[in-house]
């Protein structure tokens, strides 16, 4: 079967398709991949057949501080210019797999009269029990749920309806009116994280499956900074604190390496640091008992060396720590970040989340002893590690694609 897959964004975003392209290329499918430029040589180490997107200028995001103005223009120039560049990728493909935020592709594929898996890091599907996960507020009264999703759904249309109407009227299809509706009920939803760590609604009235995370454990790294990993954590019995960003940014982030170095200095703990794309925390660089990881080192090797994990609460630093049986907490700031940070507590895998915009050093330090100390935590931590550890959401996805074939 021809397959074409699009995503973007960012490492969390990108690598579980990478990861979903491999298996399904051993499966003995074709696949076309779309991708944003930053990934290609990682694309071209895989041996993919990918596109690049003319359309994503990540780049540029990533190389200046941008403005929600400037990510709801970015988003709208990205759905009006798929409808070009993707179609005809398309009409050659048997079957398209999306993730959800690709906000042209269900219309794409019904102009090409494909079917479409929707994929999701969250439970990004419109219900009456779990809020939208986008929103800072991840239990809210259950009575105002609908009008939280009814909120998220207005926004959507704002920002896309008109574009996309546009381009539908211009291929001479019907023009449609919700974007909330529309996409969930034209496609097939997917949703790419684990059943024992994220939560669904039974009650869903839009087709859905869930199958676990899909991990990328065949990222590419350099085995020398690793190996200064391990000499770092193993020099001594002191716990280590692993601590990242990922690919976000706030201006409290080189306050915060400040203050959670301070705090291992206090408290005998060794401090690893990610600094992922804003080069968090290259100011300490140098300094006792830190180890900045300033290229890429997969989680899973990683996280087995640490006590203790703090992230910026994206699907994939969630799962991988869960997966890793390690006690984590989250430092949000927008996105579903705040749903996977109330996650890990409702698990009562680490303690309760902190805005990363409004933390201060004072309860900062009091999560962290919590984090580092509390049995509890290690206990469920290790036997979420061993449900996550039977999972296999690659194999999954995959399965469920294959099925297609059958139709």
């Amino acid at each position: 079967m021809k397959l074409f897959l699009i995503t973007r964004g960012s490492q969390g975003d990108v690598y579980p398709y990478f990861a979903l392209a491999t298996n399904l290329i051993k499966a003995g499918h074709e696949i076309t991949i779309s991708l944003p430029r930053v990934f290609e040589e990682q694309a071209k180490q895989a041996g993919f057949n990918y596109v690049l997107q003319n359309y994503d200028d990540i780049n540029t995001l990533l190389e200046k501080s941008t403005t929600n103005r400037d990510l709801l223009a970015w988003m709208q120039r990205v759905t009006d210019q798929q409808f070009d560049e993707f179609i005809p990728i398309l009409e050659k493909q048997d079957l398209l797999v999306s993730t959800n935020t690709e906000f042209s592709a269900p219309h794409i594929a019904e102009y090409c009269k494909k079917p479409i898996i929707r994929t999701a890091f969250a439970p990004f599907i419109p219900g009456r029990k779990i809020p939208p996960p986008v929103m800072p507020w991840p239990r809210p009264n259950p009575l105002i749920v609908p009008l939280l999703w009814g909120g998220l759904n207005l926004g959507v249309n704002l920002l896309t309806v008109g574009i996309i109407n546009k381009n539908r009227k211009r291929l001479g299809m019907p023009l449609f009116k919700d974007q909330g509706e529309y996409a969930p009920s034209h496609a097939e939803n997917f949703l790419m994280f684990s059943p024992s760590l994220g939560s669904v609604d039974p009650d869903w009235k839009y087709p859905w499956h869930i199958g676990g995370y899909c991990f990328d454990d065949a990222i590419p790294y350099e085995e020398k900074k690793f190996q200064e990993l391990k000499s770092f954590v193993q020099k001594d019995d002191k716990p280590v604190l692993f601590f990242t960003m990922g690919s976000c940014k706030t201006k409290k982030k080189e306050l915060i390496c400040a203050w959670l170095l301070d705090i291992c200095h206090h408290q005998g703990y060794k401090l690893v640091i990610g600094s992922g794309w804003w080069h968090t925390g290259e100011a300490l660089a140098g300094q006792e008992n830190i180890f900045l990881m300033d290229c890429i080192i997969p989680h899973n090797l990683v996280f087995s060396l640490c006590d203790g994990i703090i992230h910026h609460g994206g699907s994939g630093t969630t799962h991988s720590a869960a997966r890793a049986g390690k006690p984590q907490m989250v430092l949000p700031i927008f996105v579903d970040q705040h749903y996977w940070g109330d996650r890990v507590h409702s698990l009562a895998v680490g303690p309760d989340y902190l805005t990363a915009t409004h933390v201060t050093e004072k309860k900062l330090e009091k999560r962290v002893l919590d984090l580092m100390n509390n049995r509890d935590y290690k206990k469920n931590a290790t036997a979420l590690g061993e449900k996550l550890g039977q999972e296999n959401g690659i194999q999954a996805l995959s399965d469920y694609i294959s099925r297609f074939n059958a139709r």
